[in-house]
């Protein structure tokens, strides 16, 4: 059995649909013809009785005539007599002691049975019954036990120790029933054929959209080609239109992590050559120096020595910056938590004070609690006030208001040109007003991010007399929820 199930489960998808189908219609088809078959024996067998229980043969027997038939108790009809081809029938008198004593007028003589015994053991046989048996040949025969009464009339007490059974031969009844038989197993095989082809023709017609999926995926593995598209029709809703639009929205995604992927890998490379160069001809500077033995001025080596602790430094933010967009979000969503979104940001304040200590920072914080992975939300706030602290002339003021989830970061500088908007979270964007201040260009890209990861959205925005107002909402409520109390 298990290596049928097995080789079954080896068969192409259409071909186990096919014997699937083939498989219930063969039972359903076998249960009717079955069901029919013993219909219609039981329709040709009620027939039969209905005939058998018409009979008056018990009626014409009188007294004397059982009396002589028990007596002599003949065990076969007389050959010469012209009575017995004028019926069908099989006559006999069944005594309660078994013996069958056939009447002359008989078609043959039939077999005494346990039951033919019981009724003539009865003698107040009121109801015909009925039986099969076989005649001295073997044929079968359809037998009814009728009650012979000591003279004719209603009600009249059966004659004691007697009964009379008559038979009709099953021949005709069985050879119709065999016809049957075979008719119907030769329609029920036709039909289980016919069952498994069109079930084979509708697996094909059903799976080719599966087909040119699977076409799809192995035109993908072999060739990395993930501009490939499966037609789907627009009103189509079910399973497989579903899985094609499934299978082109992952082809789409992946194409386009791909491309992003690739542009990132090229501005990186394009922000990396540019401090590499520099580290690069300082570096050989001070290495020819020492090697032809003309130490560079003083104040020279120290300039040098400054730009290579800078550069390393712009390095260094870039690469981590690289990583943090390169986290995928399995790893953020493990670190998300309930966090208060005013402590974060006071945390981003106090290192932006370090930053700017010329700058006046006021702040107006109101408590607000929202889920978000607590390094990523206050990096993300480290930034856009560094971006107000880098822009922000000597002596000028950052206001920083949180209201209700709404955190606002509003700084005096020359502000954003209109046409730069629409740039300022792209990656390693930066405005040529700010090319030559260090930055990778990829603070606000973060920040973007990790905004929308944590279910928010942030906007930047020329303010009212200059500079420039970046807005942060996040959802959440004022106050922590009843599991998480003392969050921070």
């Amino acid at each position: 059995m298990r290596k049928v199930v097995r080789r079954v489960r080896s068969l192409p998808i259409r071909s186990r649909l096919a014997l699937l189908v083939a498989a219930a219609v063969a039972f359903a088809v076998a249960a009717a013809s079955v069901t029919c078959w013993f219909i219609v024996q039981g329709k040709l067998y009620d027939e039969i009785d209905h005939r058998l229980a018409g009979t008056n043969f018990a009626r014409q027997l009188d007294a004397a005539s059982v009396t002589a038939l028990r007596a002599t108790c003949p065990q076969a009809p007389d050959p010469s007599d012209n009575d017995m081809r004028q019926t069908f029938f099989y006559l006999q008198l069944v005594t309660a002691e078994g013996r069958a004593c056939v009447i002359p007028q008989s078609a043959g003589v039939i077999k005494a049975t346990a039951t033919d015994k019981d009724a003539a053991a009865a003698p107040d046989l009121r109801i015909r019954t009925f039986h099969n048996t076989t005649d001295r040949e073997g044929n079968d025969v359809r037998v009814a036990i009728v009650a012979i009464p000591v003279e004719p009339g209603p009600g009249v007490q059966a004659y004691p120790g007697v009964v009379l059974t008559v038979g009709l031969s099953l021949k005709d009844t069985e050879k119709t029933l065999n016809d049957l038989a075979l008719l119907l197993l030769l329609v029920s095989g036709i039909g289980v054929v016919g069952a498994g082809a069109a079930g084979l023709a509708v697996a094909r017609a059903g799976l080719r959209p599966v087909d040119k999926l699977t076409e799809a995926v192995e035109h993908v593995a072999r060739t990395e080609d993930l501009t490939i598209r499966i037609p789907v029709e627009d009103d189509s809703e079910d399973e497989i239109a579903r899985l094609s639009r499934s299978f082109n929205s992952m082809t789409s995604a992946l194409a386009s992590s791909r491309d992003m992927q690739q542009q990132l890998i090229a501005d990186a490379g394009h922000e990396l050559r540019t401090p590499l160069t520099s580290l690069r001809t300082n570096i050989e500077l001070l290495t020819r120096s020492e090697e032809t033995g003309r130490p560079l001025p003083e104040g020279d080596r120290k300039a040098l020595l400054a730009s290579v602790k800078a550069q390393m430094t712009e390095l260094a933010s870039l690469i981590g910056d690289l990583q943090e967009l390169s986290r995928s979000e399995g790893q953020r969503g493990e670190r998300v938590q309930v966090i208060a979104f005013h402590d974060t940001v006071d945390a981003a304040l106090s290192r932006a004070r370090l930053r700017g200590p010329e700058l006046t920072i006021t702040a107006d914080l109101d408590p607000w609690y929202v889920r978000a992975e607590p390094s990523a939300l206050e990096r993300a706030i480290v930034n856009i006030l560094d971006n107000a602290v880098k822009f922000s002339p000597e002596g000028g003021t950052i206001e920083v208001v949180l209201d209700r989830g709404g955190l606002t970061v509003r700084d005096h500088g020359p502000g954003i040109p209109a046409n730069e908007l629409p740039h300022v979270f792209d990656r390693f964007w930066r405005s040529p007003s700010a090319r030559a201040l260090p930055g990778s260009g990829l603070g606000l890209s973060i920040v973007a991010r990790t905004i929308q990861q944590a279910g928010g959205e942030v906007t930047l925005a020329p303010a009212e007399g200059g500079g420039t107002v970046a807005t942060v909402r996040l959802p959440g409520a004022p106050t922590p929820p009843p599991d998480v109390s003392g969050a921070s």
